[in-house]
């Protein structure tokens, strides 16, 4: 298999380098559109309505038409979108795996742990399993925004694309609010008939009946001689380069590190506020000397954007800037003394 995609899982402040592999693949057999006197292969070309030449890929470009304009977008432009460069799986929600709507569900890839150590791979794969919950994903790929759900497959982390809301139609048929009254016979005939066809689902005895009759009908014309020479009727056949997956594996941060600062982020915040403000109450009741106005506002405009930018800021030790100013304060005193 070859990765499709490489970056890495991101819950909280973990870390976690994955690639991702496409999960699934087609059976069906490749077929070409010939010519029906001579077999000659048919190919479509790619040519312009205003020079009339055939227009090689690499001098392709996508454009958006709104009826009366049109608006041209190079590759460049697509690159320039910020999202183009985000390389990271995102867990936005860990959900109750029973309200993932399987008609929203689209492409599985499975994804590969990277890095030195598995560690933090392990440790998501558990906490799913344990929960039983569903992750619910952000990602880039082939240059578009997709929404999907992390779960858990044979030891292995799957990614699963899914629609987004406003792609999956409401319909509203009238037949099914129709008031037929079902009689309690016709009821026990459906249950006996559900019965008799019920089972454990193997996916292993279901066969594309379809794929392998045509296969059987193509071995049949070539025993008998009917074929053709490829060459001569296809023509060459490009060259397909297989590029691979270039990339430094993600730096991976110390694992409990990150998990306590993950909730630490979360509630810490509070805490530090409510413990804050008790302090205060309490040094003002205490008749306790004010300190001076100036390292006062700086404390309080630098706990605000500590507060708001890292949490579990409380028991640190003061900062820099306000251990001078109380020295400057008490160097003050002992003068006027």
């Amino acid at each position: 298999m070859r990765a499709v995609w490489s970056g890495s899982i991101t819950f909280g402040l973990v870390n976690v380098p994955v690639k991702a592999y496409s999960a699934t693949k087609r059976h069906d057999v490749a077929l070409h559109q010939v010519h029906d006197a001579d077999g000659g292969r048919i190919r479509y070309q790619r040519r312009c309505e205003v020079c009339g030449k055939k227009i090689d890929y690499e001098h392709i470009d996508k454009a958006y038409e709104d009826g009366e304009q049109t608006v041209v977008l190079t590759d460049e432009d697509f690159e320039s979108l910020p999202e183009t460069q985000n390389d990271e799986i995102e867990v936005v929600q860990f959900v109750p795996s029973d309200q993932i709507d399987p008609l929203t569900l689209g492409k599985s890839y499975f994804l590969e742990p990277q890095g030195k150590s598995p560690k933090s791979y392990l440790l998501l794969r558990q906490a799913l399993e344990d929960t039983d919950r569903t992750a619910v994903v952000t990602f880039s790929l082939r240059q578009k925004t997709r929404l999907g759900v992390l779960r858990v497959q044979d030891r292995i982390l799957v990614l699963q694309s899914m629609h987004w809301a406003d792609e999956v139609r409401e319909v509203d048929f009238p037949a099914v609010r129709s008031r037929a009254k079902i009689g309690a016979k016709e009821k026990k005939l459906a249950s006996a008939l559900v019965d008799q066809f019920a089972s454990d689902f193997t996916p292993e005895d279901f066969v594309d009946s379809y794929q392998v009759e045509l296969r059987q009908l193509i071995d049949a014309k070539l025993e008998q001689g009917e074929a053709l020479d490829t060459e001569a009727t296809f023509g060459e056949r490009p060259d397909e380069s297989d590029g691979g997956d270039t990339g430094e594996d993600a730096e991976v941060i110390d694992l409990m590190q990150a998990l306590k600062a993950s909730l630490d982020k979360k509630r810490g915040g509070r805490k530090t506020a409510a413990k804050k403000s008790r302090s205060t109450s309490g040094t003002k009741a205490s008749g306790t000397e004010k300190p001076d106005s100036k390292a006062s506002s700086s404390k309080t405009s630098g706990g605000r954007k500590t507060g708001a930018k890292k949490s579990g800021s409380a028991g640190k030790k003061p900062t820099k800037s306000s251990a001078t100013s109380e020295e400057k304060s008490g160097s003050r005193r002992r003068k006027s003394a």
